[in-house]
């Protein structure tokens, strides 16, 4: 299944890795270019390649991660939802895109208490999802996708886990970001500064972990 999603569903686009060279200068203010950046289900590692942050590590269960990643990104091909391998307060930053929307709801909860025992003290996690609440009748085109998530639900979740939200954009990036953009990857920082995003079907969620525990991240992921 994961082969034949990456050949017909995920394929490889150089006019998407541009699109992502300007999201990730946009989402330069939460990455710390000090500090280590881990991607979860980093797919072409897109948004790693071009962040700015002095280790990055890319997981991914697609065999050809390592192949895209380039040089300087560690990638690790495997279950992005096992943290596990990781030390606590190991990363300065936590992104993922295009990730939780095809989990189930027990899986979401253990990964954000993953997610927050990961993440140093004062770290960000930052999500890009599918809106349903925007594009309902496209939501379930991917058929992979498993759970439905709004710029309301998702915020909620994260912040009960444990992780204030800093920064929510219900509109943030069009649903697809397959080569056939209506807009040329050379207009998106203008797309991006824009008040009222036409097309937008993707949202973004920033959050923080704590400096010091409070009562949320001492009970864990909501239930």
């Amino acid at each position: 299944m994961t082969d034949d999603y990456y050949a017909t569903r995920f394929t490889a686009d150089p006019a998407r890795s541009e699109v992502w060279r300007h999201v990730a200068r946009h989402l330069a203010p939460w990455v710390d270019p000090h500090g280590a950046l881990l991607d979860l289900a980093a797919g072409y590692a897109d948004f790693t390649r071009h962040a700015d942050a002095s280790r990055k590590v890319a997981v991914d269960v697609h065999p050809e991660l390592p192949r895209f990643a380039g040089p300087d990104v560690e990638a690790i091909v495997g279950d992005a939802t096992d943290l596990d391998r990781f030390g606590a307060g190991e990363f300065a930053t936590v992104f993922a895109s295009n990730f939780v929307e095809h989990l189930d709801h027990e899986t979401v909860d253990r990964l954000l208490a993953d997610i927050g025992r990961v993440l140093a003290p004062g770290g960000h996690l930052i999500l890009v999802q599918p809106n349903f609440r925007l594009d309902p009748k496209r939501y379930f085109d991917d058929y992979t996708h498993r759970t439905i998530w709004t710029d309301r639900s998702l915020a909620d979740l994260v912040a009960a886990a444990g992780l204030p939200v800093e920064h929510v954009e219900p509109r943030f990036l069009p649903l697809t970001m397959k080569s056939r953009l209506s807009f040329g990857h050379r207009l998106v920082p203008l797309y991006l500064r824009l008040p009222h995003r036409p097309l937008a079907g993707q949202m973004l969620v920033i959050a923080r972990r704590p400096t010091e525990p409070g009562p949320a991240s001492e009970r864990g992921p909501a239930s």
